[in-house]
């Protein structure tokens, strides 16, 4: 079980998915009807731990969701997702579009990495970037709480990767689902508030 942040230099802040196509007012979940307040709210709540985070020295990285473009461009979408967001459609989440770029607020990103399921180590490059930049302990912070959060956290767990989720620093679709999620990881990860992880660096 992850302690308090020792060492800054290994640590990273792992910001899952908070994408202009996921949260900004002119991405597709908003267009859908299916923009999340409390997950809109996330980048300014985490901005001035990001800013510490790069001021100590700390990796600033990214997962971000992605529809990877199939014959005609069309993406290639999960059914699953499919029959929950019938409104994605070309060009959402398009590698390199505006839509799949983490939000402006929290850019620049030191490491992005490009994810096609809930959990960010399922068939990408993450666990080799960690690896090969000394990265042991994972702060996570995104959306959502019981979707890719849950995910990558667990798959870090399996990792002998050290992880602190931050309460205040997730978002689900309901803040039932969201302390539900939180309750279910503590067996995997230390649970922390951004207050708390701030005064640690």
């Amino acid at each position: 079980m992850a302690g308090p942040i020792t060492d800054i230099a290994a640590t990273a802040l792992l910001i899952v998915d908070l994408q202009n196509d996921f949260i900004h007012p002119d991405g597709a979940y908003a267009k859908g009807g299916a923009a999340s307040p409390e997950a809109q709210a996330l980048p300014g709540r985490l901005l001035p731990l990001v800013e510490r985070f790069r001021a100590q020295g700390g990796l600033v990285a990214a997962t971000q969701f992605t529809l990877v473009p199939g014959r005609g461009g069309e993406p290639l979408i999960s059914p699953h997702l499919k029959q929950m967001r019938p409104f994605l459609k070309r060009g959402d989440f398009l590698p390199g579009g505006w839509g799949h770029r983490v939000v402006d607020a929290l850019q620049p990103i030191d490491v992005s990495v490009e994810k096609i399921a809930y959990s960010a180590f399922y068939q990408t490059r993450l666990e080799w970037v960690l690896r090969k930049l000394g990265i042991a302990h994972l702060v996570v912070a995104g959306i959502v709480t019981n979707g890719g959060v849950a995910s990558t956290v667990r798959d870090a767990h399996v990792r002998d990767l050290d992880v602190t989720v931050l309460e205040d620093g997730c978002a689900a679709p309901t803040p039932t689902m969201h302390a539900e999620a939180i309750a279910a990881l503590k067996p995997v990860a230390r649970i922390a508030t951004i207050a708390a992880v701030m005064a640690e660096i």
